[in-house]
């Protein structure tokens, strides 16, 4: 569907839980409060909205969360949303904690892509971040998706003073395993707001100093907005999401929906269409399907059209980011 601005927006990314196995600072810390799982989307109405945008033009979706493989069933839903008519991919974002052990499943289920996070490429360190001593884990989670035939992407965030030493070490992943490693700026959402990030000019700068033969990369790694780099004799690239400091509005796609199922067509404003109590309040397939797509279609055409991360006062979202969806 093109929105008001002419965009195309054809991503959906779709949080499927709040919780998570991780607590990591800048997103979701100790002590949060959860949402009662009677307000978090079951997978049918998830399907039934999917369904409504499909009709719309939304052909890509991105399962998150908090931790999306936390929820049961997880490898279940996919495949559903797989077999949707329209659907052309659905991938994931994950902390990887689980990842090694539902790999098989989520293969078998025709996952295209996964995106894993990690911050840091030291066990202690890795604690201090996310609250877990989960390492270990995580690095076998990364290990099985680069040997699978599934396309594989490292999401790393740096934090001032915190793992910014860490950027040739986590970029030297692409070197070792034939994944992307991925350099996103701290989204001033939330606990993001009160964390002091890293501008990716500033990583750049870094890897050309090291490494010289860095250049663009312009072949097509997925459906969002990252900038890619090859450096020669690399399996994998590296590639940078630059929210705050290389604003990509124009060229947007997605919209988001909550795990309660609110759709959010920008992350910089409050703005929301709730579609749960279409869901819930007794409308037959028909006028359900009807009415979903109507507030679809709002929601979309009225898209904003750029952000404004860059003037923290004009920032009208006040949300933790685990519970509008990664």
């Amino acid at each position: 569907m093109i929105d008001q601005y002419g965009r195309n927006i054809d991503y959906m990314r779709i949080s499927i839980t709040d919780r998570c196995s991780l607590r990591c600072r800048y997103c979701m810390p100790e002590g949060v409060e959860l949402v009662p799982m009677k307000d978090i989307l079951s997978y049918e109405e998830i399907a039934e909205i999917v369904s409504a945008g499909v009709k719309l033009g939304i052909t890509k979706l991105k399962i998150t969360g908090g931790e999306p493989l936390v929820r049961r069933g997880c490898p279940d839903l996919i495949r559903s949303l797989k077999q949707i008519p329209g659907i052309e991919q659905v991938t994931m974002t994950t902390n990887g904690v689980l990842l090694e052990h539902y790999l098989p499943a989520l293969l078998d289920a025709g996952l295209d892509a996964v995106n894993i996070s990690l911050d840091t490429l030291n066990r202690e360190r890795f604690e201090q971040i996310t609250g877990r001593d989960l390492f270990v884990e995580v690095m076998q989670g990364i290990k099985a998706a680069a040997d699978s035939s599934i396309r594989t992407k490292i999401n790393t965030v740096l934090q001032k003073d915190i793992n910014t030493d860490e950027i040739l070490p986590l970029a030297g992943l692409a070197e070792t395993y034939p994944l992307d490693v991925r350099f996103i700026e701290m989204m001033p959402i939330g606990f993001g707001a009160e964390t002091e990030g890293v501008s990716n000019t500033e990583v750049f700068n870094t890897l050309k100093e090291h490494y010289p033969q860095l250049s663009d990369d312009s072949s097509v790694h997925g459906n969002g907005p990252a900038v890619y780099a090859h450096i020669p004799g690399w399996k994998g690239s590296i590639g940078f999401i630059s929210a705050v400091h290389g604003k990509f509005c124009s060229s947007c796609n997605r919209i988001r929906l909550s795990a309660q199922g609110q759709i959010k067509p920008c992350l910089c404003y409050g703005d929301i269409a709730d579609l749960r109590p279409v869901l819930r309040q007794g409308y037959n397939a028909e006028d359900k399907q009807e009415k979903l797509q109507e507030i679809l279609y709002d929601a979309i055409f009225h898209k904003p059209q750029e952000h404004c991360f860059e003037n923290f006062e004009k920032i009208t979202e006040k949300n933790r980011m685990v519970k509008i969806g990664g």
